[in-house]
């Protein structure tokens, strides 16, 4: 799998040569391509903002570097073209996993105060929000997705079970984890889980995931009961 990113700030994904995902791209299990996007701009300062027409503060970023980068690095519209945007629908377990399963995805980080409308309705396919709140750029927001979905490509994970029973994964959240030692400054790992019974180890995890849900997260609860 390849992911392009389209950046001013391409410095900003140094940090994927790090841990699993580090291990994972220098193992070539799937592919990042960093493109800046004041290469294509025609500005001799290599400008990529203006004024917003309409007044306002702050700067929107100019539709023609980004259509012409996204074209020169998706010729042939073979990726999925997504804008990292607080607009976007919202990220979830179930939209990594979609786009793990596609060869190509491309992603358009913005900055300021948004990128001019026609950059999207020209080149890109769908837009993605990670929350409700917004960054100064879609740097992060990149980050976040690429790690989420980089995990469901096979050989990243050194288990493919871990995607299997961890948070969202079944519509709730995670049960707790133990490890050594047994005892921890008077804190004791639950018995069930030194048993030895895996009947009793699945049903106390599964009460467990539940209970941290309904606590926490009782939209989830909720969902999982419509669906």
């Amino acid at each position: 799998m390849k992911f392009d990113v389209l950046t001013i700030f391409p410095e900003y994904f140094d940090v994927l040569g790090v841990g699993i995902i580090g291990r994972a791209l220098n193992e070539k299990k799937f592919e990042v391509n960093t493109v800046n996007i004041r290469d294509f701009s025609k500005d001799k300062h290599h400008k990529t903002d203006d004024y917003p027409y309409g007044g306002g503060a702050g700067m929107v970023m100019t539709p023609d570097p980004i259509v012409s980068a996204i074209e020169a690095t998706d010729p042939d519209h073979e990726a999925l073209r997504v804008y990292l945007s607080p607009k976007g629908e919202p990220f979830s377990q179930s939209m990594a996993k979609e786009l793990a399963s596609r060869d190509r995805v491309l992603f358009l980080c913005g900055g300021y105060e948004g990128v001019d409308e026609r950059a999207i309705e020209l080149a890109i396919d769908r837009e993605i929000s990670i929350g409700d709140y917004v960054l100064t750029g879609g740097e992060l927001p990149a980050l976040v997705v690429i790690n989420a979905v980089a995990r469901y490509i096979d050989g990243v994970l050194g288990s493919e079970e871990s995607t299997v029973e961890e948070s969202f994964s079944s519509g709730l959240l995670e049960y707790p984890q133990y490890t050594r030692p047994q005892v921890y400054r008077g804190l004791a790992v639950p018995d069930v889980l030194v048993g030895g019974n895996h009947a009793e180890v699945a049903k106390w995890r599964a009460q467990k995931s539940y209970e941290i849900t309904a606590e926490r997260r009782p939209d989830l609860i909720k969902k999982e009961d419509k669906d």
